[in-house]
C-alpha cells in the first residue's frame, strides 16, 4: 500500500506561500494586544515547600508552641524556693521598767519538701506536653506541605492551560492572516474572514481566563510560601508521574504507624497517663521544716548581757478531707477520653486512605484511557480538518469544531494529569511517609 503524500499544512508555510495582496485591498481592525506574562524566579517544588516550611506565618505563630511547652518543661523542674523570716521585738519603756521584756530579735528559715515526687511526676508531664507540641507542630508542617504541592500543581495546570489556549490563539491568528489573503484575491468570502476573527476573539478571550486562574493559583501558592511582598511568582518542573502499583494495605499501615497526628494522640495519652501519677502525688503531704533562732538582749544594766535561742520546728498537713482526689478522677476519665479519640483517629485515618487510593486508583486510569484513546484521535481530527479546510473541503464551523474538540481533549488531560500528580502527594501526605523529609524543617 503506498504513502500518502501530505503538504504542510501550518500556518507559517501557508501564510508565506499565499501571493501578495493587492495594494487596494480592505485591512481589518488589529485584534486587542494581550497581556504579557510576567517574568520572575521559578521555584521548583522542593523550594516551594521549604520556603513555606520557613515562612509561612501558620507555622511561624505554631512554632511558638513548642517554645513555651520547653518553658513548661523548665518551670516543671523548679524547686519550691525557702522562707526567711526576721523579726525585731523593741520594747517600750514601761516594759524597760518593769524588766520583764528583753530587746530579742528573730530569724527563721522554712523549707518545703515535696512528698510524693512531685517534682518527678511535674517534669514527666511537661516532658510529655513538649513531646505532643512538637508532633503537632510536625503534623502541621505536613498539611502545609500537601497544600504547598497541591497549590504547585495548580499552578503547573493552569501554565499548562495558558500555553494550550496561546497556541490555539497563535494558529487563529495566522488563519485569519491566511483568510485575509484569500479574501483580498477573491478566493474567500468576506463572512468566512468575520467568522475567522470572532473565532480568534472568543480564543483570546480564553487565553485572558486561563492567564486569571494562573494569577490566582500563583497567589495561593506565594501565601503559603510565606511571601508578602507582592511580586510575581512563577514555578517550575512537570507534574507527578509514578508507574509503580501502590498497595493499599501497605500505605494503610504506614498511615497508622508514622502519622504525626496519630502518634501525638498516643503521646497525649502517656501524658494523661503520668498526669494521673502527678494529681494522686499532689494529694501526698508536703513537709515544711524550719529553723529559728531567737537573739535576746538584757533590757536593763548591764545591757551587754546576749543569749541566744535556737527552734526546729516540722509542720505536716492532715490529709483528712482534701487528698485531690477530684482531680485524680478528672485526669483518669481524661486518659478514657483519649482513648477513645484514638480509636476515632485510627478509623478517620483508615477512611482517608481508603479515600485517597480511590481517588489515586481513578485519576491514574483516566490519564491511561486519555493517552491510549484519546489524545491521538483528537490531534489527527484537528489536523485533517485544518487540512481540509485549506483546500476547500471542510466548512469553518466543521474546523472550529475540531479545534475545540482538541483543546477540550487537551485540558481534560492537563487536568487528569494534575489529578493524578495531587493523588500521588495525597497518599504521601495520608500514609505520613512524607514526614520523613518535612521533620527535617523543624527549628528548635
Amino acid at each position: 500500500m503506498g504513502k500518502r503524500a501530505f503538504a504542510c499544512t501550518c500556518a507559517v508555510c501557508l501564510v508565506a506561500s499565499w501571493p501578495a495582496a493587492p495594494a487596494a485591498a480592505q485591512t481589518p481592525l488589529p485584534l486587542p494586544p494581550l497581556p504579557a506574562i510576567s517574568q520572575s524566579a521559578a521555584l521548583t517544588l522542593d523550594d516551594a515547600v521549604r520556603a513555606a516550611l520557613d515562612h509561612n506565618l501558620t507555622l511561624v505563630a505554631e512554632r511558638y508552641l513548642v517554645s513555651i511547652a520547653r518553658a513548661r518543661v523548665v518551670t516543671a523542674k523548679l524547686r519550691p524556693n525557702p522562707v526567711l523570716t526576721f523579726n525585731a521585738m523593741l520594747p517600750d519603756a514601761t516594759v524597760f521598767a518593769e524588766n520583764i521584756s528583753p530587746r530579742e530579735q528573730v530569724f527563721r528559715a522554712d523549707v518545703l519538701i515535696e512528698g510524693g515526687a512531685k517534682r518527678e511526676r511535674r517534669i514527666e508531664v511537661a516532658d510529655a506536653a513538649q513531646s505532643v507540641a512538637e508532633l503537632q507542630l510536625l503534623n502541621t508542617m505536613r498539611s502545609i506541605a500537601l497544600d504547598v504541592e497541591s497549590a504547585f500543581v495548580d499552578v503547573v495546570l493552569a501554565k499548562e492551560n495558558v500555553a494550550l489556549a496561546r497556541g490555539s490563539l497563535q494558529a487563529l491568528d495566522a488563519l485569519v492572516q491566511v483568510n485575509l489573503q484569500r479574501v483580498r484575491t477573491g478566493d474567500l468570502a468576506q463572512v468566512e474572514l468575520a467568522r475567522s476573527r470572532l473565532a480568534a476573539l472568543q480564543f483570546r478571550n480564553d487565553v485572558r481566563q486561563q492567564q486569571s486562574k494562573l494569577t490566582i493559583a500563583q497567589n495561593r501558592l506565594k501565601t503559603l510560601v510565606g511571601r508578602t511582598v507582592v511580586e510575581s511568582l512563577d514555578v517550575t518542573g512537570d507534574l507527578r508521574r509514578h508507574t509503580a502499583p501502590v498497595d493499599l494495605e501497605v500505605v494503610r499501615r504506614n498511615a497508622l504507624r508514622l502519622r504525626p497526628d496519630l502518634e501525638a494522640l498516643r503521646r497525649d495519652q502517656a501524658r494523661s497517663t503520668a498526669d494521673v501519677r502527678l494529681q494522686i502525688a499532689q494529694g501526698k503531704a508536703d513537709y515544711t521544716i524550719a529553723g529559728e533562732l531567737h537573739h535576746q538582749r538584757q533590757a536593763t544594766p548591764p545591757l551587754d548581757n546576749t543569749g541566744f535561742l535556737y527552734g526546729l520546728y516540722l509542720s505536716v498537713p492532715l490529709p483528712l478531707f482534701n487528698r485531690n482526689q477530684g482531680e485524680v478522677e478528672r485526669a483518669r476519665q481524661e486518659t478514657r477520653q483519649i482513648e477513645a479519640r484514638i480509636r476515632a483517629l485510627e478509623a478517620d485515618v483508615s477512611n482517608e486512605v481508603q479515600a485517597a487510593y480511590e481517588t489515586y486508583v481513578a485519576s491514574r486510569d483516566v490519564v491511561d484511557t486519555i493517552e491510549a484513546q484519546m489524545l491521538t484521535p483528537a490531534r489527527e481530527v484537528r489536523a485533517t480538518t485544518e487540512y481540509s479546510y485549506r483546500r476547500g473541503e471542510a466548512s469553518f464551523i466543521e474546523f472550529l469544531d475540531a479545534i475545540r474538540a482538541f483543546n477540550e481533549t487537551m485540558q481534560s488531560y492537563n487536568e487528569a494529569r494534575a489529578a493524578y500528580a495531587r493523588s500521588l502527594y495525597t497518599l504521601d501526605s495520608v500514609s505520613g511517609v512524607s514526614v520523613t523529609g518535612v521533620a527535617a524543617g523543624v527549628k528548635p
